[in-house]
Parts: structure tokens; C-alpha cells; sequence
């Protein structure tokens, strides 16, 4: 297998907003391409959806996603009622998300999915330890350390793996005892 040589991922910004490249891919951050999946017969099939519902506790419920990336999750809870905190530690995937999320929310279709969802640039092991509320979901989807026989990620996601690192301390994000205190 021949392996190719890409430079390192840079920022850059256009009439459509910012991207990250290496010269070959390009990564952009952009919510309308989930407007399918947003639709009500399509969002109530969404694995995350099953797992995210709550009984209706007469209040919005709250999450935490605390291995933001690029917010898809995010959106998805959002658009289910979810007012969603995103922790993003990597300034440049931050930067890529923050501007998806200011141009989603000039979309009509979009604008009020994404004026739930609020993102923070920093590491979320250490947020989750000073949260002033609890919580009714946190959801944790790390970047995990490649594996030797699983074919190569999405190519978009592929620019990712090259600014953050791989989840190293898996047991810290699921040890959130601070979290519980927060509620009680």
C-alpha cells in the first residue's frame, strides 16, 4: 500500500466560511447536510434519539457533550428539545464548529435547533467538575487510537485525527462523581 504525504492541516476561510485543509481534503464545518436526518420520521430512527429519551419532566431537559468535534450529536440533541453545552478542547475544531454553528443559525430550518446549543473552548474533564447544574444526559463519542484492522475513518474526519489526539484518558471523561454532586 502506497501512503501519501500531506502537509499539516491549516485553517482557512472563504465566502462559505472557515475550513481545515492539508491541501488534498477539506473539512468544513456544515449542519444543512443533516437537515434530512432532522425530519421527525427521520430523527425518531436516529440510534442516539432512542437512547436520549427522558420522560418529560415539564423542563427542558439538559446535556453535555463533552467530546464536541464537529457538533453532529450536538445538533441531533438539540433538534429532539436537548439545550446542549458543547466541550471542545482543540481551539481549531472549536474555531470550525463555531462558525458552523453561526452560519446554521442564519438557516431558517436550522436557527432554532443551534440557539440551543452553546459551545465552550475547553477541556470538558475538567468543566464537568464545576458544572452548577446536573445534567439529564452527557454524552461522551472520543476519538479513539486507530486500529491495526479496521479500514481508514471518513475522510473528513481523517483531517480530525491529525489536530486532536485520540482519547488518552478514557477513564477521566466516565469518572464525573462532581457531576452527581452538582445535582443533589
Amino acid at each position: 500500500m502506497k501512503s501519501e504525504i500531506y502537509a499539516a492541516p491549516q485553517l482557512g476561510a472563504d465566502g462559505d466560511g472557515m475550513f481545515l485543509t492539508d491541501g488534498k481534503l477539506v473539512l468544513r464545518g456544515d449542519f444543512t447536510d443533516m437537515l434530512p436526518r432532522l425530519k421527525p420520521n427521520r430523527l425518531a430512527g436516529e440510534l442516539l434519539a432512542k437512547a436520549a429519551k427522558i420522560k418529560n419532566t415539564g423542563k427542558s431537559p439538559t446535556a453535555v457533550d463533552a467530546t464536541a468535534g464537529m457538533g453532529q450529536d450536538s445538533l441531533l440533541l438539540a433538534a429532539l428539545g436537548y439545550d446542549v453545552r458543547l466541550y471542545e478542547y482543540d481551539a481549531t475544531i472549536a474555531a470550525l464548529l463555531r462558525d458552523a454553528l453561526r452560519r446554521a443559525a442564519r438557516v431558517p430550518e436550522l436557527s432554532d435547533i443551534v440557539s440551543r446549543m452553546r459551545l465552550f473552548e475547553e477541556d470538558s474533564i475538567t468543566a464537568l467538575g464545576t458544572l452548577d447544574f446536573k445534567p439529564d444526559l452527557i454524552l461522551l463519542d472520543p476519538m479513539f487510537p486507530e486500529r491495526k484492522k479496521s479500514g481508514l475513518i471518513k475522510k473528513k474526519f481523517q483531517l480530525l485525527q491529525q489536530l486532536e489526539r485520540p482519547c488518552a484518558d478514557e477513564a477521566a471523561l466516565m469518572d464525573v462523581p462532581a457531576v452527581e454532586a452538582a445535582g443533589t
